[in-house]
């Protein structure tokens, strides 16, 4: 298979360089500043699986041509747009689009551009980040990449995508219920994410804090009654899996988002939570949690992002 990687972030660099070492054929794409700095020092992944460093095959938009056979798309949920305008050329009759994004609003967005027949689902577990000098440092050995066709089926062209995967050397899971999973997904990212930053701390020390458990307990009940409203057909273990983790009061853990607005960065505000409150609204559900928690992410979007 041709595979395409829309971005070489902590995401799309780690799980494009496995399958880049695997042998598979892999192209990276990436914007100008990006595109340059790997093709000058090439990818250098930091895991406790091992480190590695290659050259990777790069293009820009511009130098694209295809079809390709699938395209993994990494990048942040607020650079969809852009980057399904650079795709557009190279997505053929049986390209499948993959989108390993947060939140739930993008697979509307994917599905109207490019047709509900391209797509298929995605999502990934990794707790990885860049360094500034662009290198890819996974944190924890967890490397969990989930996919499956929306309708569920083992379709022919979802085995050679788990096929390549599969050989990548990564946990690889192929998924009769991707829609479900996610909707959890997204159930546990809106939760950690209101619960970190509205709070400022991690989850052990919101659990700990006066209040901080019935705070986090509410927030998953409003993010879950939400999602229902709209299709999640609640599994009780999973739900209870995010109940737990938001209301450790031994864990260190945080969420992306939090860890972006410590250092400044543009946040997924609108896609992680902005999203569940406007779903929210829509079908006259409160959510007094979740609401504040957006306003308070829309004040550090507004004020406090590094231009």
């Amino acid at each position: 298979m041709r595979i395409l990687v829309v971005g070489a972030g902590a995401t799309g660099g780690y799980f494009g360089a496995r399958l880049a070492q695997a042998g598979q054929d892999v192209t990276f794409l990436l914007r100008e500043k990006r595109a340059l700095a790997v093709e000058q020092n090439g990818l250098t992944v930091h895991s406790p699986h091992g480190d590695f460093h290659f050259q990777p095959n790069v293009l820009q938009a511009s130098q694209l041509t295809g079809p390709y056979d699938l395209i993994l798309l990494t990048v942040k949920s607020f650079g969809l747009e852009a980057a399904m305008k650079d795709i557009a050329p190279v997505v053929g009759e049986y390209t499948m689009v993959m989108p390993v994004l947060n939140g739930m609003k993008h697979m509307e967005t994917l599905s109207l551009r490019f047709g509900e027949h391209a797509l298929i689902g995605g999502l990934c577990k990794i707790n990885a980040t860049l360094d500034a000098d662009g290198h890819i440092h996974q944190m924890t050995p967890l490397h969990q990449i989930i996919y499956g066709e929306l309708s569920g089926e083992k379709t022919e062209r979802i085995l050679k995508v788990d096929q390549a995967f599969q050989s990548a050397g990564v946990e690889a899971i192929l998924s009769e219920t991707i829609i479900t999973d996610l909707w959890e997904k997204w159930l546990l990212l809106s939760s950690l994410g209101a619960i970190t930053c509205t709070m400022r701390g991690n989850i052990g020390q919101v659990a700990s804090a006066q209040g901080g458990t019935e705070f986090a307990q509410a927030i998953v009940t409003e993010a879950l009654t939400t999602m229902k409203a709209f299709g999640y057909a609640e599994r009780a273990a999973a739900v209870a899996k995010v109940r737990e983790a938001v209301t450790d009061k031994n864990s260190p853990q945080t969420s992306s988002m939090y860890r972006d607005m410590m250092q400044g960065y543009p946040i997924e505000a609108d896609q992680i939570i902005g999203d569940l409150v406007e779903r929210a609204t829509r079908v006259g559900i409160s959510v007094p949690h979740l609401q504040a928690a957006y306003t308070h992410l829309c004040v550090y979007q507004k004020n406090y992002v590094k231009q």
